[in-house]
């Protein structure tokens, strides 16, 4: 990864930790203060080590201080006990309650990076999240932003505390033993060093994992929606080699990534125990008498007993064992710090895609303008936009007006659904888009989009039941209102057939109901918005002609009086409408009403022909069906994610 993107993410990385609020400080503030009860637990183990083993005491008998073997009661040592008793549960409770401050500030800032990617996906729109497979914004919205959690809760505490912690230690080793503490000093800085030469290429493998999950999650959310077709045209087999080969890609990516954390783990536990054998050696060497040097005004003087004397200052067990005894905690938070840091490098993969997400441009809608109802909508050289820069539509101009229904009609990508996503606040625009005279970029979105009811193609369901589904927008809507907009959607007589009625469960991908089903659900809650304004994308397309003709009148009836724009392959049924524009290639080639563009040699009239000889062809293949078809065969309706 190159360097300068890795510190612009650091940097992203960094800022977000106001997120975590107090948190991450009390997380640093209470390891700070376990370091000093350490180093206090130290210095009285040491201290009752030394006067249990050694059992002497220096009396000042003359001028010269001398060494006297004298008895040590196990009483004398009875407040040390006490006080280490009560720093080793000072320090449990100190770790316990910064592994809770810790999680809870990665949980925080977890949450606020979910809202915000919840939050611009909002803003962003469905034309932008359809550009990636359902399973690459689930890898996004949790795995990436999981990876989060131990740079907030773990790494940057630990930053901190192993500046903190070697620097307290060193200011306790210095007074006793200037040579010990040159010897931790000097090789400190061998661990973070040989940790930055063994994680350098991490950030990268962990990037190109993050990337390798994200294909592999969209890769089998996509197959495994599309089974039936995959079964019906026997690619079973084959995809699953293909999704085997991109799962051994991301076993494999996995499997560096790992390789490089238990490599640093190593590299960082070898460094340790050399540079604590070092002490270990030279305290070994002191008490043998072979070293003669690291107190401060006085040298050893070496004699024929068993425990050497320094004139002013004793050479006691004390010094060697407080000392050996925080060697292994000086080295512990750089270790600890090399442990998190495949943490930074797993924060630093997932924020590359974060950032990219987050700071994607989004159609510049922040008006405040509210309306009361929809009177004129009108179109002055509109150019819609994707979300890249590329032009998908106009310049075009229209107007439309309260009680007006018009059609946009033509060949598949010639721009009739991206003038719909422009209308509902999709996509970006220039030119002019008004509503009652004011620009929908200077109107209060979420206020516009209460007039609008929107039918696709697509029913989409949620989970639940008819109830939630139908009330979706309105949660509070009574039963008596829910069974009068079911019954306008033509679909009450089969919610009253269910035992359950309106708490009839609804599955995933409405499985369980069919598409006309599903369809005449999702129009009663178009209907339950109460809309001025009716935006209709292909209502029809999937459904039979026996469904299509209950959702269209219910359609015809819930729009009398209203202003409608509707996306429709279905030319021969546009007589109803005022107005009708054929577009091709993003422009507006005809306009008119049915009978003038029906009548006019052009594309509208070529489009028609071909509509009334495919309606025509499908009425025809029912004589072709063999005797033995019973008509359940003929006319069963596909259930929702059947193929069709």
């Amino acid at each position: 990864m190159d360097k300068s993107l890795e510190k612009s993410l650091l940097v992203w990385l960094k800022a977000q930790k106001k997120a975590c609020g107090l948190f991450l400080k009390l997380s640093l503030w209470l390891g700070m203060i376990s370091a000093v009860a350490m180093v206090a637990q130290a210095y009285i183990i040491a201290t009752i080590l030394d006067g249990v083993i050694m059992g002497q005491q220096v009396v000042p008998l003359t001028d010269n201080a001398q060494m006297v073997s004298s008895s040590v009661s196990i009483d004398t040592y009875t407040p040390h006990l006490i006080a280490l008793i009560a720093l080793m549960f000072l320090r449990a409770l100190l770790a316990y309650g910064r592994e809770r401050a810790s999680f809870e500030a990665g949980k925080r800032l977890r949450g606020h990076i979910r809202a915000a990617v919840m939050d611009k996906l909002t803003k962003l729109g469905p034309a932008f999240i359809k550009g990636k497979p359902a399973g690459s914004w689930a890898s996004i919205v949790l795995e990436q932003v999981e990876d989060l959690q131990d740079f907030y809760a773990r790494y940057l505490p630990q930053i901190s505390l192993a500046g903190f912690i070697p620097v307290l230690i060193l200011a306790a080793v210095f007074p006793i033993n200037w040579a010990a503490g040159l010897i931790l000093l000097l090789t400190a800085p061998l661990i973070p060093m040989f940790m930055i030469l063994v994680g350098m290429g991490a950030a990268d493998a962990n990037r190109k994992n993050f990337s390798a999950l994200a294909r592999l999650s969209g890769h089998f959310m996509d197959r495994l929606k599309g089974l039936s077709t995959l079964k019906l045209f026997h690619r079973g087999d084959a995809e699953l080699k293909v999704i085997a080969t991109a799962s051994e890609e991301f076993r494999s990516r996995t499997m560096s990534v790992l390789r490089m954390a238990f490599l640093s783990s190593a590299v960082l536990e070898f460094f340790a125990a050399v540079s604590i054998a070092v002490l270990a050696v030279y305290f070994g060497f002191s008490y043998l008498g072979h070293l003669d040097f690291g107190y401060y005004g006085a040298h050893a003087n070496i004699s024929s007993s068993t425990v050497p004397q320094i004139v002013g200052i004793p050479f006691s067990l004390f010094t060697g064992l407080f000392i050996l005894i925080l060697a292994p905690e000086f080295y512990q938070p750089l270790r600890d710090m090399g442990t998190h840091y495949h943490a930074k490098a797993q924060a630093v993969g997932a924020a590359e895609a974060l950032i990219t997400l987050l700071e994607h441009p989004e159609p510049e809608f922040v008006g405040q303008v509210r309306i009361n109802s929809i009177e004129t909508l009108s179109a002055d050289h509109l150019e819609v936009f994707s979300f890249d820069g590329t032009r998908l539509l106009g310049p075009l101009s229209f107007e439309l007006k309260d009680n007006q229904r018009l059609a946009l009609v033509g060949p598949s990508g010639a721009g009739k659904t991206s003038l719909l996503n422009a209308l509902l606040g999709f996509l970006p625009y220039k030119g002019h888009l008004l509503i009652n005279g004011h620009e929908l970029s200077a109107l209060d979105l979420a206020h516009w989009r209460q007039h609008l009811a929107w039918l696709g193609q697509e029913p989409q369901l949620f989970h639940g039941t008819v109830r939630d589904n139908v009330a979706l927008a309105y949660p509070t809507l009574p039963d008596d209102t829910l069974w009068h907009l079911l019954a306008e959607a033509n679909i009450s007589d089969f919610v009253k057939a269910q035992p359950l009625g309106l708490d009839a469960p609804v599955g995933e991908q409405s499985s369980g109901l069919s598409v006309g089903q599903a369809q005449r659900i999702a129009l009663a809650r178009a209907l339950g918005q109460k809309a001025s304004l009716f935006v209709l994308d292909e209502p029809t397309a999937s459904l039979d002609s026996q469904c299509e003709q209950a959702v269209s009148s219910a359609l015809n009836r819930a729009m009398a009086g209203k202003m409608c724009i509707m996306v429709t392959h279905r030319l021969d049924q546009l007589d109803q409408m005022d107005t009708i524009l054929v577009l091709d290639k993003g422009l507006i080639v005809q306009r008119g009403d049915f009978t003038t563009l029906s009548n006019t040699h052009g594309l509208f009239q070529t489009l028609l022909r071909e509509n009334i000889e495919s309606v025509a062809d499908i009425e025809l293949v029912p004589l072709s069906v063999s005797a033995s078809a019973t008509p359940v065969d003929i006319a069963a309706e596909p259930t929702k994610g059947d193929a069709r």
